[in-house]
């Protein structure tokens, strides 16, 4: 089992940037896959950007593609979110995930932190 404590929310103007962090703990990484995901109010969860922690290509949500930068710090164990040209559609709670590489469902997620942009 994965731990995983997300931090790095706020309140943001339009147009601002924000940086999420997720710190991980319990496991090694090496074998997988760090999502970032989103639930707006009345909205389901959804996709925003992933990341092999091994290495490799990122995956982003269309909305978000040009916008959003997901990296990792293998010496810290810790998964980034960089927002940056933000809009008040990205409003929502954020929450990390992680999987296993072999599995298709995120199964370790963390407790989600907000993000607000006001227009």
């Amino acid at each position: 089992q994965v731990q995983l404590v997300e931090s790095g929310g706020g309140l943001v103007q339009a147009g601002g940037s924000l940086r999420l962090s997720c710190a991980a703990s319990g496991r090694t990484l090496s074998g997988y896959f760090m999502g970032w995901f989103r639930q707006a109010p009345g909205k389901e969860r959804e996709f925003v950007a992933s990341i092999r922690w091994s290495g490799g290509s990122a995956y982003y949500a269309n909305s978000v593609k040009g916008r959003f930068t997901i990296s990792r710090d293998n010496a810290k164990n810790t998964v980034y979110l960089q927002m940056n040209s933000l809009k008040p559609e990205d409003t929502a709670v954020y929450y990390c995930a992680a999987r296993m590489v072999d599995q298709s469902e995120y199964n370790n997620w963390g407790q989600g932190t907000q993000v607000t942009v006001s227009s």
